[in-house]
């Protein structure tokens, strides 16, 4: 299995523990100004997808979709952010971009990693 372009993972930080089950979408904007859906999945035990899209992305605006609320409905836990979605620029001559959530039931944060 390759690395895509873009990974990402999320950690529970109201668990301390890693996200697993929490599905994921990849979507490009394109010339029209229209999201287009570029890969779906789920984060595995360890919180992460690793393999998400292609291995390589032009440049451009992209979005990462994160289904929390289904992620807190099935721990039984309520949240106020029921999805959380990420949209960042890529340079397609870059090598990587790791894009991780820091979720809780009522706070997220995000940043660039390596």
């Amino acid at each position: 299995m390759s690395t895509s372009h873009v990974t990402t993972h999320v950690l529970d930080t109201g668990s301390g523990k890693p996200a697993a089950g929490v599905a994921v979408t990849l979507d490009m904007l394109d010339d029209g100004g229209r999201w287009v859906r570029i890969a779906a999945g789920a984060t595995d035990d360890d919180g992460r997808i690793k393999s998400l899209g292609p291995d390589r992305l032009a440049s451009g605006t992209y979005r990462l979709g994160f289904d929390t609320g289904a992620y807190y409905a099935a721990a039984r836990t309520e949240t106020f952010f029921p999805e959380v979605t990420l949209t960042f620029a890529v340079d397609g001559s870059q090598a990587h971009y790791h894009v991780p959530l820091l979720l809780s039931p009522f706070a997220y944060s995000t940043y660039r990693g390596s």
